[in-house]
């Protein structure tokens, strides 16, 4: 069971503060609920069934610090995973961004910057909603790891870029 004040991740949404665990009265049935802000949109409040699995399940702890200089270290052995067929690929991807999982949104990540590398060369863009796809990822990635990191959003990509040839140093 989560406490007041713990940071969570919530499903796509992100980081949240849970900022009251509170009792409500619906439809003459009394429940508990989390009551979330997320960090990013203070003005939106949600509220999660504590006693919902389905709902519980959304909510993820934030990852440690070593948990996230684990996941930078394995970012270079990541391998792609394009989806040439456009819906399907729609479909997988909006999954990952759905659950949230961070090994498999640095996957998506990196399947779309190299994606973007490659159409750049072509003299072509990144489809619409692989921009959006990818937006969104890093996002999720990039909050995460600036609030764990104590790191401003602007400072992620620099750091973990850091990291990653810190390895290769040390590698070779």
């Amino acid at each position: 069971m989560y406490s007041v004040n713990d940071t969570v991740l919530y499903g796509g949404l992100g980081l949240c503060r849970i900022m009251e665990v509170s009792e409500k009265n619906l439809r003459g049935k009394t429940l508990e609920y989390y009551v979330l802000k997320p960090l990013s949109d203070e003005k939106s409040t949600i509220f999660v069934p504590v006693n919902n699995e389905t709902a519980t399940a959304n909510l993820r702890p934030v990852l440690s610090m070593e948990e996230i200089q684990d996941l930078i270290r394995t970012m270079p052995d990541e391998t792609s995973i394009w989806i040439d067929d456009e819906a399907v690929r729609r479909g997988e991807y909006q999954k990952i961004l759905e659950t949230g999982d961070r090994k498999e949104l640095i996957r998506l990540i990196k399947t779309l910057y190299l994606r973007r590398k490659s159409q750049k060369e072509k003299g072509k863009e990144l489809h619409l909603t692989d921009r959006r796809f990818l937006r969104e990822a890093e996002k999720m990635l990039h909050e995460e790891f600036a609030h764990v990191l104590n790191l401003r959003l602007e400072e992620v990509v620099p750091f973990i870029l850091e990291q990653v040839q810190v390895e290769d140093k040390k590698e070779a």
